[in-house]
């Protein structure tokens, strides 16, 4: 049974950072594409970042420059490192990883920036 675990998440003051972390558990977590989506109340859920079994990674344009992605394969583990933080990062964050045609979520991990 494949299992997505995340946590991380918290309350955290506009410029401040957290850091995101998903640990699978049941799946061959190398061969697959790794990534962080999230969703606003009465928004769509949107790509944050993602990166691929090779390591390569994609950000949306609104989090380049502050956000990073990482994936430690050994740990079955992917990071989301987030500075500069703003109210609109306020979001739940979801890990997921996918391999066509197989697409797995976590339960998501609410992320709050406020003052």
């Amino acid at each position: 049974q494949v299992q997505l675990v995340e946590s991380g998440g918290g309350l955290v003051q506009p410029g401040g950072s957290l850091t995101l972390s998903c640990t699978a558990s049941g799946i061959r977590f190398s061969i697959y594409a790794v990534g962080w989506y999230r969703q606003a109340p009465g928004k769509q859920r949107e790509l944050v970042a993602v990166v691929i079994s090779g390591g390569t990674t994609n950000y949306a344009d609104s989090v380049k420059g502050r956000f990073t992605i990482s994936r430690d394969n050994a740990k079955n583990t992917v990071y989301l490192q987030m500075n500069s933080l703003k109210p609109e990062d306020t979001a739940v964050y979801y890990c997921n990883m996918r391999r066509l045609p197989t697409n797995y979520w976590g339960q998501g991990t609410q992320v709050t920036v406020s003052s």
